[in-house]
C-alpha cells in the first residue's frame, strides 16, 4: 500500500501566471472566436499561438539551458485551467506532452535540437494510442525494424493530437520486442499518412497515422529504460493537464447555467429560484472544488518531483465525471434550446465527454487505483 499525501502548495509564480492566463484567455478566446475556429482546417488561430509563445508559455517547464523558464508542470497546469474555462483551442497540450516525454527520455542531442525550438513556437505531439488498444501506453502494436541509419515502421496510430501542424512527433513502437519511441520530424511523415478523425469535441483536431513501411531517422530513437521513463512522463502529464482543463470547464459550465437561470422567467419568477435547479448547481460547485483540490494536490506532487500516480488518477476520475455532470446539466437546464448547435452549453458537454474518456475513463483509473491502494 502506498503512503498518502495531502500536500497542496500554490506559489507566487503560479499566482502571477494564473492572473495573466485568466485575462489572456478571457480576452482572446470569447465563445464567438471559439465558434469561428470550428470550421477551420486546423482548429486554431496561428496568430493567437504566436502571442501565447511570446508570453513564454511553451517553455514554462523547459529547463533554462534549453531556453525555457525552468519551472514545473505545476505552473503549466495553472494556465491550462483558464484555457479549459474559455475553450481555448491551440496545440499547447500536445506540445507539452511532447516536451515532457523528451525531457524524461531523450538524449542530449535530441533535447538540444528540439527544446529550444519548442520554446520559440515549434509544435510537437505524441502518437501513442493504438486503434485496438486501451489507455495503457505499454500496449504497443506498432513495430520498428532497423535498416542502417533508419527505422522502418509497421502499424497505425489513432487520436494523435494536432498531427497536421506538428513540426515533430514522438511515435511509440516496439524494437526487438521492447518499448521504444521514434523521434520523427514532420518532414519525414508525408501528409497522406495523416487522416483527420472525427471526435465529439469539435474544437479538437486529432488524426490517425498509417505507418506501414514508413522510414524515419534512427538517430532520435528512445529505447530501454529511457523509453519507459518517457511513457510515464506522457501519462502523468496527460492526466494532470486533462484534469486541469476539466476544472476550468466545470467553472465555465456553472457560469453558463447561473447566467441562464437568472435570465429565464416563467410564471413570473426567475427559474433560478426553483429549488430543483438550485440543488444541482450546488452539486456542480462542490464538484468544482473537489476537482480543483485534486488537481492542486497532483500538481504540487509533480512540481516537487514526487510520485504522483495516485493523486493523478484520483484527479482524472473526479474531474472527468464532474465535468460531464456539469455539461449535461447545462444542456438540460436550457430546455429545448440546449440541444441546438446555437447553445453554447453543448460545447462544454462535448468537451466534457471528450476529456472524460481521454487518457482513460473513471472505470479505468479506479481499477488502477485499487491495485495501487489496496495491493
Amino acid at each position: 500500500m502506498l503512503p498518502l499525501s495531502t500536500d497542496i502548495r500554490f506559489g507566487d509564480e503560479q499566482a502571477m501566471l494564473l492572473e495573466t492566463a485568466v485575462a489572456f484567455c478571457r480576452d482572446k478566446s470569447p465563445v464567438a472566436a471559439v465558434r469561428r475556429q470550428l470550421d477551420t482546417e486546423h482548429g486554431f488561430d496561428r496568430a493567437l499561438w504566436d502571442e501565447l509563445v511570446g508570453l513564454g508559455w511553451t517553455g514554462i517547464a523547459v529547463p533554462d539551458p534549453y531556453g525555457g523558464s525552468g519551472l514545473t508542470l505545476a505552473e503549466v497546469a495553472t494556465i491550462v485551467e483558464p484555457m479549459g474555462r474559455h475553450l481555448l483551442a491551440t496545440p499547447y497540450v500536445s506540445t507539452q506532452l511532447f516536451t515532457q516525454a523528451l525531457l524524461a527520455g531523450g538524449d542530449e542531442a535530441a533535447k538540444t535540437a528540439w527544446l529550444p525550438r519548442v520554446c520559440q513556437g515549434a509544435i510537437g505531439t505524441v502518437a501513442l494510442h493504438e486503434p485496438h488498444g486501451d489507455w495503457d501506453l505499454a500496449h504497443i502494436d506498432t513495430r520498428a525494424q532497423r535498416d542502417g541509419d533508419t527505422l522502418v515502421l509497421q502499424g497505425d496510430k489513432t487520436l494523435v493530437g494536432d498531427a497536421a501542424v506538428a513540426d515533430v512527433l514522438l511515435v511509440s513502437c516496439t524494437l526487438d520486442g521492447a518499448p521504444a519511441l521514434a523521434l520523427v520530424p514532420a518532414a519525414h511523415l508525408p501528409a497522406e499518412r495523416r487522416r483527420r478523425e472525427t471526435v465529439i469535441d469539435e474544437t479538437r483536431r486529432v488524426y490517425a497515422l498509417h505507418l506501414d513501411g514508413q522510414r524515419v531517422p534512427a538517430a532520435g530513437l528512445i529505447h530501454g529504460a529511457a523509453a519507459h521513463a518517457a511513457l510515464r512522463a506522457v501519462r502523468d502529464t496527460a492526466l494532470l493537464l486533462a484534469s486541469a482543463e476539466a476544472a476550468g470547464g466545470i467553472a465555465a459550465a456553472l457560469d453558463t447555467i447561473v447566467d441562464y437561470l437568472n435570465l429565464r422567467t416563467t410564471f413570473g419568477r426567475k427559474i433560478g429560484s426553483y429549488q430543483s435547479l438550485k440543488h444541482p448547481c450546488a452539486e456542480i460547485l462542490m464538484g468544482l472544488e473537489r476537482t480543483r483540490s485534486h488537481v492542486a494536490h497532483a500538481a504540487t506532487l509533480m512540481g516537487a518531483g514526487a510520485d504522483a500516480e495516485v493523486a493523478l488518477r484520483m484527479a482524472k476520475t473526479e474531474a472527468g465525471d464532474d465535468y460531464v455532470f456539469a455539461g449535461d446539466r447545462a444542456v438540460q437546464f436550457h430546455g429545448g434550446f440546449g440541444f441546438t448547435f446555437e447553445c453554447d452549453a453543448q460545447l462544454h458537454l462535448r468537451r466534457a465527454l471528450w476529456l472524460q474518456h481521454c487518457h482513460g475513463d473513471a472505470a479505468h483509473h479506479r481499477r488502477r487505483l485499487a491495485d495501487l491502494l489496496l495491493g
